[in-house]
């Protein structure tokens, strides 16, 4: 299905369940996404029902068609409850616009007016990408099994990426949806959250991949962007080296007090719309509260922003 980002395209999929189907995410909250779907409906489940929908997490593109699917199906929304809540007090905007607290967030990072100012332009973004909100969930947790035209299916929570994401593996048929949690070609965005600006998301991430290291090497990754692929072992080490390697470039650039903007062009050799402006800046202060918390950096506010350096041997 169709973005309207850099990264284009989201993978959604529909998984054969006896009579009928499980759609697991649902697409961006536009119309070219549902009059996408009203195609799949009509000419390709062959006119069998939906039984019900699994959102893996609550971003826009997971979560956004997932409310219009389940009434038109009467069907039930499977998400965990933390992915469930968050979503309602985001497009609820409590605590205000989450891109006005975002932009907020990065000026305390050394982030310009004029890119801060991008950030805050996307105020309302979040709630025109989801037309509306499932009222309703049926609650999955970790190792909660879901049976699916007799297989078992078992949900896998990661965190960092978003609080509680789910992903699903078959053991079986060999297969995990994984969605962002684990991708084939880029790295999942991991990003520190303006109502928790102290986190250390980055930790709950590396220590999520962990959990898919239990996994077969061989299993059959179905991820939410890019390629299906083999090789989860190889791919998990790619990832904890990428983050290994922007831990090094940081030390090595925190010799001298330096804030999350002067580190952009450092840790990003490409030209920012605001959206990738606000993962950017977003990734950078992971990885300086990460080696912060590490106690790697030392943090001080002078004229009101945040300079991160090393620490003494």
């Amino acid at each position: 299905m169709p973005l309207p980002f850099a990264l284009d395209h989201i993978n959604l999929w529909l998984l054969r369940d006896g009579a009928g189907w499980v759609i697991v995410d649902a697409g961006f909250g536009t119309d070219a996404t549902k009059n996408l779907w009203n195609e799949i409906i009509d000419e390709r489940l062959g006119g069998r029902p939906v039984k019900r929908i699994v959102v893996t997490h609550l971003h826009p593109d997971h979560l956004g068609l997932a409310a219009w699917l389940a009434d038109r199906f009467n069907v039930d929304v499977w998400m965990t409850q933390t992915e469930f809540l968050m979503a309602h007090a985001m497009w609820a905007g409590v605590g205000g616009d989450i891109h006005k607290r975002l932009a907020d967030l990065y000026r305390r990072h050394g982030l310009d007016e004029p890119r801060a100012a991008m950030i805050a332009g996307r105020a309302g973004a979040y709630r025109s990408a989801i037309p509306s909100l499932p009222p309703t969930l049926r609650r999955m947790v970790s190792d909660d099994t879901l049976l699916i035209d007799d297989r078992v299916w078992r949900v896998v929570i990661g965190r960092g990426h978003s609080p509680e994401h789910a992903a699903l593996y078959c053991e079986s048929l060999g297969v995990m949806i994984s969605g962002d949690m684990v991708l084939p070609k880029i790295t999942t965005n991991v990003s520190v959250a303006p109502f928790e600006p102290e986190g250390d998301p980055l930790k709950l991430f590396l220590d999520s991949l962990k959990r898919f290291t239990a996994l077969p090497a061989d299993t059959l990754v179905l991820p939410s962007h890019g390629a299906v692929f083999r090789g989860l072992h190889a791919r998990l080490e790619d990832l904890q080296r990428h983050h290994e390697e922007r831990f090094a470039i940081i030390l090595a650039a925190c010799a001298q007090p330096r804030s999350a903007a002067d580190l952009l062009d450092r840790l990003f050799k490409r030209e920012f719309d605001a959206h990738q402006l606000s993962f950017a800046m977003g990734e950078a202060i992971a990885h300086l509260n990460y080696l912060m918390h590490a106690g790697q950096l030392q943090r001080t506010r002078e004229t009101g922003v945040y300079r991160f350096v090393r620490s003494a041997a």
